[in-house]
């Protein structure tokens, strides 16, 4: 079997855990081929008291279907990169898929390989990239950005999430899973960066909206309203508005949405039902409603998304 070599690009300042992820979690699939470069072939000063060291050069950049841009420490950002930091990046192939972890959206940006796609970064430095990079469309609340050949994730363990990602994307979710249990982690995690944002602190004795959450899990394919949901945690609705946001940093409708949808994804990578069928399943009234927020979410329709996972399948 021919595996997909991965290319992770190791700058100076590079967080050692973020450089780490793709051969942790591309590597447990077993699939890909991960090497590790710098843009001298030298050992790279990490954020951390030590350095690594890397037995590639920038040569093999050249040579990867997929290159994956490691976090760098903030304090190495520059609006204009480096020479050799840019000669780099042009060695990349033109149908190469780019992934960044965190702050490589910085670096990618700065090289103008983000212009004309949706991007996200880690959340405390959204308004420093937007004032950077005005012309790239952010998005500050998502774990991750799939936009085709590029894929950004937001901070730390975001890394993680894109990767399981494309695994699932190139070999379909029963893999994906299967390296999510390997390395004990979801294989998707519910929500945002906005959950992780700081936020005060719920006063001490107050109900959680977990159990609410797990009822309404169970039961998706009903048509729930806020009513039902406050009803369940007894609290009234600005009560359990306010807590539920707190705890998962989305109103309790957009939470319900992104539910629905990762259950839908799920039985269209798994199952052969119509797409109607599953938008009932999952409590969208229609399949046209579904189509739609399928869309709005990862921007493919159910047919297409389908298709991506039966293709993986015969690979």
């Amino acid at each position: 079997m021919v595996k997909e070599r991965v290319v992770v690009l190791a700058l100076d300042g590079v967080y050692p855990f973020e450089l780490g992820i793709p051969a942790r979690i591309l590597g447990a699939a077993g699939r890909y081929e991960v090497l590790t470069c710098s843009v001298d072939g030298r050992p790279v000063r990490t954020n951390a008291d030590f350095t690594v060291g890397v037995e590639h050069g920038p040569e093999l950049l050249a040579t990867a279907d997929t290159v994956v841009v490691a976090a760098i420490d903030p304090w190495c950002l520059t609006e204009r990169l480096p020479d050799e930091v840019t000669e780099a990046l042009a060695l990349i192939r033109p149908e190469a898929r780019i992934v960044s972890i965190c702050t490589g959206a910085f670096v990618l940006a700065a090289a103008g390989l983000l212009d004309g796609h949706r991007a996200t970064t880690h959340w405390h430095l959204a308004d420093h990239f937007r004032r950077l990079y005005p012309h790239i469309e952010l998005d500050p609340d998502v774990l991750f950005v799939d936009d085709g050949r590029i894929l950004t994730s937001a901070g730390a363990a975001s890394g993680v999430d894109v990767c399981l990602h494309i695994v699932r994307k190139d070999h379909g979710s029963e893999l994906a899973n299967f390296v999510a249990r390997s390395c004990v982690v979801p294989p998707f995690r519910e929500g945002g960066q906005a959950q992780y944002i700081q936020q005060p602190v719920p006063q001490p004795g107050g109900s959680s909206t977990a159990a609410t959450r797990a009822w309404a899990l169970e039961r998706l394919g009903e048509p729930l309203t806020l009513a039902d949901l406050a009803a369940h945690a007894r609290m009234s609705l600005r009560t359990f508005a306010r807590r539920f946001n707190d705890e998962v940093g989305l109103s309790p409708g957009r939470w319900l949405i992104q539910q629905r949808i990762a259950r839908a994804r799920h039985l269209l990578e798994a199952s052969d039902l119509s797409v109607d069928h599953i938008a009932g399943e999952v409590g969208f009234a229609t399949g046209a409603s579904l189509r739609q927020h399928l869309h709005a979410a990862i921007g493919v329709s159910p047919q297409a998304y389908r298709r991506t996972f039966q293709e993986s399948r015969r690979a």
